[in-house]
This record gives C-alpha cells, sequence and structure tokens, in this order.
C-alpha cells in the first residue's frame, strides 16, 4: 500500500479551515471538502474515512498546535500577574494570527462531530492554565469564582478582540493588547 500523502492532507486541513471560516461547520460536506482542496471525492475518502474522522483529526492538529503557542516561555515559578499575562497575551497574539484554526477548534467542539472522550482528551493540553487560576485562587490573588465560568470571561475578550482584527481590520497594538489585558485584570483580580 502506498503512504498517504502529507501534503493532501495538509491540502484537506487547509481547505476545510477556509469552509468553516465561510460557512461554519456544519453544513460543510466531504464533496465540498474536496473541491476545495482539488482532489477527486474518493481521494478525500483515502484519507479520512468519514467526516467526524477529518473533524477528530483537524481539532487536534489544531489544538496541539495552540497548546504549543499558548504556554510558549511561559515560567510556572513567576508571580501568578506575570505568569498569567503571559499565557493571555499568547493566547490573544495566537488567535489573531491562526483565526481560522481557532474558530475551527470553536466550532468543533461545540458540534456533534466530537465524542466527549475526545473534548477530555484534547481539554487537558490546557491544564497549565487551569492549574495557575487555581494557584491564583488559592493564593487570593484573582477572584474565587468557579474556573468554568473566570475562563469563560476571560476567552470571551480575547475572542472578541481576534474576531475585530480579523473581520474589521483593526490593528491590535501592543498598547491595544495591554490595555485589554488590564480591563481582563481587573475584572478578575481579588477585591
Amino acid at each position: 500500500m502506498k503512504p498517504k500523502d502529507q501534503n493532501k492532507v495538509e491540502a484537506v486541513y487547509k481547505a476545510m479551515l477556509v469552509l468553516v471560516r465561510q460557512r461554519g461547520l456544519a453544513g460543510i460536506t466531504m464533496a465540498e471538502v474536496a473541491r476545495e482542496a482539488k482532489m477527486a471525492t474518493g481521494t478525500l475518502y483515502i484519507y479520512f474515512k468519514n467526516k467526524e474522522s477529518l473533524v477528530a483529526a483537524l481539532t487536534d492538529k489544531c489544538v496541539q498546535h495552540m497548546a504549543g503557542g499558548l504556554f510558549k516561555d511561559y515560567n510556572a515559578d513567576n508571580d501568578f500577574k506575570t505568569g498569567f499575562q503571559k499565557i493571555w497575551m499568547n493566547i490573544v497574539r495566537h488567535r489573531i494570527a491562526f483565526f481560522n484554526e481557532s474558530l475551527f477548534i470553536e466550532q468543533s467542539f461545540h458540534s456533534p462531530f466530537l465524542n466527549d472522550e475526545i473534548r477530555l482528551a484534547l481539554k487537558k493540553n490546557f491544564d497549565p492554565l487551569i492549574l495557575l487560576l487555581q494557584r491564583g485562587k488559592d493564593e487570593k490573588t484573582i477572584k474565587d469564582i468557579d474556573s468554568f465560568w473566570m475562563l469563560a470571561f476571560i476567552i470571551g475578550g480575547i475572542n472578541e478582540i481576534a474576531r475585530r482584527v480579523n473581520y474589521f481590520n483593526k490593528k491590535a497594538s501592543q498598547q491595544v493588547l495591554e490595555t485589554n489585558f488590564q480591563m481582563c485584570w481587573d475584572g478578575i483580580k481579588a477585591t
């Protein structure tokens, strides 16, 4: 059996990201993905047996890529605010730079194409952030609220920054990012 061509796999992934940005994940068919990737639908099925396997593989790839970027230069030994700011800045920069991947991850996590086992395994990539938030609560540096809801607040703001940069061509200068970080910090710090 001939080995699979990694260039074709990457073409499929790129096609899927383009289509999700244009139309959303739910209505995309394998035939449309194949057409966007400039290959026959039958060829696509050699690489991915169905849409679920494609979504799972691409989600894993995107999450691994994102997790690698989120914790770049993060040192768990730093004080809470320094560590949190490093991760926050990494997240926002990654979401801006890899916006199509971020949209795809968001949609795939909230779709029926991933099962709970896959979701749980992928979430483990973000354990350093969860541990940092818990440390901040234990140290009484940040508000003692459920991390699930705190992350909704934190990530919601980050997602909106990335949307405004990508959909409205706004520039996220260092000053804009620092100001937005400070607003986020003001929202989570202990009073």
